[in-house]
């Protein structure tokens, strides 16, 4: 098997957790509170994937100046992405009460916001690969973790506001498979690339994932689990850094 389609299977399998989520959002009540403990959860196996798989690597492979200018660029990308989709309706997507139902945005702003989230992720996934050492197992348990609730929220959130099945499992799977897509495309744009590129685009997903921890997934996870959401994202934390240390 090819490394741009190892790269886009695994990008589908972590896309995939969203439809799982979605799933069984869609067939069982599932309480706030665990969804977005969850949630506050994958938020820190996240920040540890960040901070011990992807942005030292890319210091390490490009140096720090790369590192450094292609994470505040990737940031800057995902706030302004997340900004402009806010204003067209997609500022509550991860939310699991009723706050969908008082956006007047359309379904293509829902599902390019959580496109906005995906991606990032997958190019990384698929960026782990070039190094010839198989998929970073920490970066994908992060992604699939933080999938998950994603996925289980977001369509509470659409079920509530009166959205089809047809319309949630559509823009999830076709989330899914961009994602795979994503994966498949970054392998094949940056293979052979130069230690600096490689590096600032692994920068660049990091600051956007970085980005979209803190201006959704935690802010959001606190609203249901309040004091606890420190603990909860600790746990999450320690937990990926143990699995960094033991792959």
């Amino acid at each position: 098997m090819t490394v741009w389609m190892e790269a886009g299977l695994w990008g589908l399998f972590a896309g995939g957790a969203l439809v799982l989520g979605a799933g069984i959002a869609w067939l069982v009540r599932v309480p706030p509170v665990l969804a977005y403990a969850v949630m506050a959860f994958g938020a820190g196996v996240l920040v540890s994937a960040l901070a011990f798989d992807l942005v030292d690597e890319a210091a390490d492979t490009g140096g720090v100046l790369p590192t450094v200018l292609g994470f505040l660029a990737g940031a800057l990308a995902y706030v302004g992405g997340n900004v402009l989709l806010a204003r067209r309706g997609a500022r509550h997507r991860k939310r699991s009460g009723d706050q969908q139902k008082g956006e007047q945005g359309s379904g293509t702003a829902i599902a390019l916001g959580a496109l906005l989230d995906g991606v990032p992720e997958s190019v990384v996934l698929g960026l782990s690969l070039l190094g010839g050492h198989g998929v970073g197992v920490p970066v994908l348990a992060a992604v699939f973790i933080s999938n998950l609730p994603e996925g289980l929220s977001s369509t509470a959130g659409m079920k509530r506001a009166g959205r089809s099945s047809r319309f949630v499992f559509g823009v999830w799977i076709a989330i899914a498979l961009a994602a795979g897509l994503a994966g498949a495309v970054g392998v094949l744009l940056l293979e052979g690339a130069s230690d600096d590129v490689v590096a600032a685009i692994t920068a660049v997903a990091a600051g956007a994932i970085l980005a979209m921890i803190a201006d959704t997934m935690i802010p959001e996870a606190f609203e249901e689990t309040q004091l606890w959401t420190g603990l909860i994202a600790t746990l999450g934390f320690i937990t990926a850094f143990a699995i960094s240390r033991g792959a």
